[in-house]
Protein backbone atom coordinates (compact mmCIF):
# COMPACT_ATOMS: atom_id res chain seq x y z
CA UNK A 1 0.00 0.00 0.00
CA UNK A 2 1.22 3.31 -0.73
CA UNK A 3 1.76 6.09 1.63
CA UNK A 4 -0.80 8.94 1.15
CA UNK A 5 0.69 12.08 -0.09
CA UNK A 6 0.11 15.19 1.67
CA UNK A 7 0.43 18.84 0.47
CA UNK A 8 0.91 21.94 2.56
CA UNK A 9 -0.95 25.08 2.46
CA UNK A 10 1.38 27.19 -0.16
CA UNK A 11 0.97 24.24 -2.56
CA UNK A 12 -2.37 24.00 -2.31
CA UNK A 13 -2.79 28.00 -2.72
CA UNK A 14 -0.80 27.89 -5.53
CA UNK A 15 -1.76 25.43 -7.43
CA UNK A 16 -5.56 26.56 -7.00
CA UNK A 17 -4.37 30.03 -8.52
CA UNK A 18 -2.55 28.09 -11.49
CA UNK A 19 -5.46 26.27 -12.09
CA UNK A 20 -7.90 29.55 -12.58
CA UNK A 21 -5.44 30.84 -14.91
CA UNK A 22 -4.32 27.71 -17.41
CA UNK A 23 -7.26 25.20 -16.13
CA UNK A 24 -7.77 22.64 -13.76
CA UNK A 25 -6.81 19.43 -15.66
CA UNK A 26 -3.24 20.86 -17.05
CA UNK A 27 -2.92 21.81 -13.72
CA UNK A 28 -3.36 18.57 -12.38
CA UNK A 29 -1.53 17.10 -15.04
CA UNK A 30 1.55 19.01 -14.55
CA UNK A 31 1.37 18.06 -10.99
CA UNK A 32 0.80 15.14 -10.80
CA UNK A 33 -2.20 15.15 -9.01
CA UNK A 34 -6.01 14.41 -9.51
CA UNK A 35 -8.15 17.21 -10.92
CA UNK A 36 -10.71 16.50 -8.16
CA UNK A 37 -8.39 17.27 -5.10
CA UNK A 38 -7.94 21.06 -7.09
CA UNK A 39 -11.52 21.56 -7.16
CA UNK A 40 -11.99 20.52 -3.39
CA UNK A 41 -9.06 22.64 -2.35
CA UNK A 42 -10.65 25.61 -4.53
CA UNK A 43 -14.21 24.54 -2.76
CA UNK A 44 -12.42 24.98 0.99
CA UNK A 45 -10.50 28.25 -0.29
CA UNK A 46 -13.89 29.59 -1.48
CA UNK A 47 -15.81 28.87 1.94
CA UNK A 48 -13.50 30.20 4.28
CA UNK A 49 -10.04 30.86 3.07
CA UNK A 50 -8.72 31.83 6.92
CA UNK A 51 -10.44 27.90 8.17
CA UNK A 52 -9.02 25.73 4.94
CA UNK A 53 -6.67 23.66 5.28
CA UNK A 54 -6.11 23.24 8.74
CA UNK A 55 -3.72 20.63 8.69
CA UNK A 56 -3.25 17.26 11.11
CA UNK A 57 -4.68 17.21 14.44
CA UNK A 58 -5.37 21.06 14.15
CA UNK A 59 -9.21 21.29 14.35
CA UNK A 60 -11.14 24.06 12.16
CA UNK A 61 -13.12 25.44 15.16
CA UNK A 62 -10.87 27.55 17.00
CA UNK A 63 -14.10 27.50 19.67
CA UNK A 64 -14.00 23.25 19.92
CA UNK A 65 -9.57 24.00 20.17
CA UNK A 66 -10.27 26.61 22.97
CA UNK A 67 -12.68 23.70 24.70
CA UNK A 68 -10.35 21.03 24.44
CA UNK A 69 -7.69 22.66 26.26
CA UNK A 70 -9.97 24.06 29.04
CA UNK A 71 -11.40 19.96 29.04
CA UNK A 72 -7.97 18.79 29.87
CA UNK A 73 -7.03 21.97 32.22
CA UNK A 74 -10.57 20.49 34.07
CA UNK A 75 -9.56 16.75 34.27
CA UNK A 76 -6.13 17.85 35.72
CA UNK A 77 -7.74 19.94 38.72
CA UNK A 78 -9.93 17.17 39.34
CA UNK A 79 -7.26 14.61 39.51
CA UNK A 80 -5.46 16.87 41.83
CA UNK A 81 -8.46 17.43 44.11
CA UNK A 82 -8.95 13.57 44.45
CA UNK A 83 -5.36 13.02 45.10
CA UNK A 84 -5.98 15.97 47.84
CA UNK A 85 -9.06 14.35 49.35
CA UNK A 86 -7.56 11.19 49.63
CA UNK A 87 -4.81 12.64 52.00
CA UNK A 88 -6.60 14.11 54.31
CA UNK A 89 -9.26 11.31 54.42
CA UNK A 90 -6.39 9.20 55.18
CA UNK A 91 -5.03 11.92 58.17
CA UNK A 92 -8.25 12.23 59.61
CA UNK A 93 -8.41 8.33 59.79
CA UNK A 94 -5.59 8.02 61.77
CA UNK A 95 -6.40 11.35 64.20
CA UNK A 96 -9.60 9.75 65.14
CA UNK A 97 -7.59 6.04 65.81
Amino acid sequence: MTARKSYNRAFKEEAVRLAEKSGVTQVASDLGIHPNMIYSWKRQLAGNPNQAFPGKGNPTDPELSQLKKENARLKEEVEILKKAAGIFLSRSGKDTQ
